[in-house]
């Protein structure tokens, strides 16, 4: 049975197929979407459903993404009352699971699926923090190091605000999971683990030399 400590079930965020890989630990919610860099959020627009990448930063139990202001779902949520209904996801790939038998070829994974309405950030100071966790979701620690937004750009800037009510993490760990009259084929079977390194900071063209590599760069 799931994990049912954090998190409270729902219709919508108990799984129909493997049950026993979902999970409502907040713990482990906030791991995984804190690892990640890119959200993908759905909505509906004129009947049909949208789905787009972005980048995401969680503050405590909310999370923000941010757009041009002329973009449709900050739009939209911006006209919509109560909001935007939404679904946001976060997926990682752990590793590459090979079985003997094409059925059971999988991969090893940690997602996150978030259900609830959006609604766009009007408050001045949560927007700038809002801005702040963005930033600083990418690169820990840039957004001290960094100029902040001024009253223009923030002014082209919208942000939307999601809680995180309505939400579950799906894991799958192991192995294949071969039927054992397949056991004696010779296939080879495992796992390939995917792990994301960094790369040696590049510095830009036009860096002045006298300015080093930031410790939190240094830190990746």
């Amino acid at each position: 049975m799931p994990d049912t400590a954090g998190y409270e079930p729902t219709e919508r965020t108990v799984p129909t197929r493997s049950r026993e890989r979902a999970s409502y630990d907040k713990e482990l919610v906030h791991a995984i979407l804190d690892e990640a860099y890119v959200c993908h959020l759905g909505f509906v627009r004129d009947g049909a459903p949208v789905v787009l990448p972005t980048l995401y930063g969680r503050v405590g139990e909310r999370l923000y993404v941010h757009g041009s202001t002329g973009s449709r779902p900050l739009h939209m949520a911006g006209r919509a009352e109560p909001g935007l209904p939404v679904c946001l996801t976060v997926t990682h790939v752990d590793g590459l699971v090979l079985a003997r038998s094409a059925f059971h070829h999988s991969i090893n994974y940690r997602s996150v699926v978030v259900h609830g309405i959006a609604t766009q950030v009007t408050d001045p100071e949560e927007k700038r923090t809002a801005l702040d966790a963005l930033v600083d979701h990418v690169v820990p620690g840039r957004s001290l190091d960094s100029r902040p937004a001024d009253a223009k750009e923030l002014a082209a800037t919208a942000v939307l605000r999601l809680d995180l009510d309505e939400v579950s993490a799906k894991v799958r760990t192991g192995g294949p999971n071969d039927d054992e009259e397949d056991l004696t084929l010779p296939h080879w079977t495992g796992v390939v683990p995917l792990v994301r390194s960094y790369g040696t900071p590049v510095p830009a063209d036009d860096l002045d030399p006298a300015v080093t590599l930031p410790d939190y760069l240094a830190a990746l």
